[in-house]
């Protein structure tokens, strides 16, 4: 068995699809619209098969999201090594990403760091 996709509601689609597209090499297919609901989505396809499926509808909530809070947290992407993810980080950083920890060893012995990312989501960069 394996995940198939996961699936997020975002503000402004096009931002995030441009956000994956550009730091983690995600490939997007041409979006779906519904004209009777307004719900307009993208699939964004990554190096290994994995898929995310980025929403919009009109009169949609978007609550604080509190880095405590219950449910899902943060995605994680591996990028392959400690220097692509110092890299990555970095170039986030200076693109105006606030980093909220690393990059780090952390207890487990993860290699990572921790952006907050697209709309207040954190975004895990790990080996």
């Amino acid at each position: 068995m394996k995940i198939e996709h996961i699936a997020m509601y975002v503000n402004d689609l096009e931002s995030v699809r441009d956000f994956f597209v550009k730091y983690f090499g995600a490939v997007c297919n041409d979006g779906y619209y519904n004209s009777k609901t307004g719900f307009r989505s993208y699939f964004l396809l990554f190096d290994d098969g994995a898929r995310l499926e980025i929403m919009n509808k009109p009169q949609m909530e978007d609550e604080v999201k509190s880095p405590v809070r219950t449910g899902y947290i943060h995605i994680a992407f591996s990028v392959g090594s400690k220097e692509k993810v110092d890299f990555l980080t970095r170039q986030m950083q200076e693109d105006g990403y606030e980093v909220v920890s690393g990059p780090r060893t952390t207890g487990d012995g993860y290699y990572e760091s921790c952006i907050i990312g697209i709309e207040g989501n954190q975004i895990e960069i790990t080996v």
